[in-house]
C-alpha cells in the first residue's frame, strides 16, 4: 500500500489553519495552483473530499476532520524523527495558559502532536480569559500564556503575534431572526469577563442596535453548540466559527467588525530556558 505524501498533509493542515488556499499559498512558499493540485491529488489518494469551499473560506467534510487528527500526528511524529536524529530535544515541565477562541477545532490535536514530538516535555494546559492571561503574566500561575486581542485601534501589551483572524457575526445556517419574530437582535455571548463579550455588547450599544442575551456560555464550545441550536447570533472569530454557522445577514444593519490577534505573552526576565526555548518552538508551531 502506498504510503501518504506528507508535503500533501501539511499543505492540507496549512491550508484549514490559515482558512483558504491564497492565506496559505504564502506561508508554505507556493502558488495557489500548486496547493490546489497537493489538494487535488490527496482528495484522489484517499477516496473523498477533504475540504468544501464556502464564502468564509474553507472548511473540513466530516472526512477531513478524521483526517487531520491523523495528519497532525504523522507530521509531528516525522519533525520529532528528524528532530531526534539532529539531537534537537526538549526535556522538562511547563504550564501554558490559553484563550479557548484559538483554533478549537485544531488545538487538540496540534497540542498532541507536540507531545509526540517532544515526548520528555510535559506541558501542563489550562484554559483562560485573554484578560486572565495578560493580568496574571506575573502571576507565577502559568509559564507561557496565548490571549487574544482585539485590533480596534486602542494600544495593546507587548506580545508575539502567531495568528490573525477576522471577526464575524454568526449564526445557523438560515437562521433569520426577523422573519423568527425574534426582536431585538438575540445574542449568544460569553460571560461578562470575557473581552470579546464586552466589546460586542459595547458596540451595539454605541450604534443604538437593541439586543437581549439569548444565551450564556461559560466557554466557546458552549457558544458554539448555542449557535447550532439555533438560539441567536454570536460574534466569533473565523477559526471558531463551528460548521453548519455562517456570516449572519440581516436587513438591520450590523456594526462592521475589526480584526483579532493571537499573541503569546513577552519574555519575562530571568525565566528557565526551558521556557524561552518552548516559546520559540509554539510561535512556529503555532503560526
Amino acid at each position: 500500500m502506498r504510503p501518504f505524501d506528507l508535503e500533501q498533509l501539511r499543505s492540507f493542515v496549512t491550508i484549514l489553519e490559515c482558512g483558504s488556499l491564497s492565506a496559505a499559498a504564502p506561508k508554505l512558499c507556493r502558488s495557489q495552483s500548486a496547493l490546489s493540485e497537493q489538494l487535488r491529488k490527496l482528495e484522489t489518494f484517499t477516496g473523498v473530499t477533504l475540504l468544501e469551499r464556502g464564502k468564509k473560506g474553507v472548511s473540513p467534510t466530516p472526512a477531513g476532520e478524521r483526517l487531520l487528527v491523523h495528519a497532525l500526528e504523522l507530521l509531528a511524529l516525522s519533525d520529532c524523527v528528524l528532530e531526534d536524529m539532529r539531537g534537537v530535544t526538549l526535556t522538562g515541565e511547563l504550564r501554558l495558559a490559553i484563550t479557548d477562541y484559538f483554533l478549537p477545532s485544531a488545538i487538540a490535536g496540534m497540542l498532541k502532536g507536540l507531545r509526540t514530538r517532544y515526548p520528555q516535555l510535559r506541558l501542563h494546559v489550562s484554559v483562560r480569559k485573554s484578560l486572565q492571561i495578560e493580568n496574571g503574566s506575573n502571576s507565577g500561575e502559568f509559564d507561557i500564556g496565548l490571549s487574544m486581542r482585539i485590533l480596534d485601534g486602542r494600544s495593546l501589551p507587548e506580545g508575539i503575534p502567531v495568528r490573525r483572524e477576522a471577526l464575524r457575526w454568526v449564526a445557523l445556517s438560515g437562521f433569520d431572526a426577523q422573519r423568527e419574530h425574534l426582536a431585538p437582535l438575540p445574542l449568544v455571548v460569553l460571560p461578562q469577563d470575557c473581552s470579546l463579550q464586552r466589546f460586542t455588547i459595547d458596540l451595539l450599544d454605541a450604534r443604538g442596535i437593541p439586543y437581549v442575551i439569548a444565551h450564556s456560555a461559560s466557554g466557546v464550545g458552549g457558544l458554539q453548540s448555542a449557535l447550532m441550536a439555533g438560539l441567536g447570533v454570536a460574534c466569533l472569530n473565523s477559526s471558531a466559527v463551528p460548521a453548519g454557522a455562517e456570516v449572519y445577514r440581516s436587513t438591520q444593519s450590523l456594526p462592521a467588525l475589526p480584526d483579532v490577534e493571537f499573541s503569546l505573552l513577552p519574555p519575562r526576565p530571568g525565566e528557565a530556558p526551558l521556557v524561552s526555548a518552548v516559546r520559540e518552538m509554539l510561535v512556529t508551531h503555532f503560526s
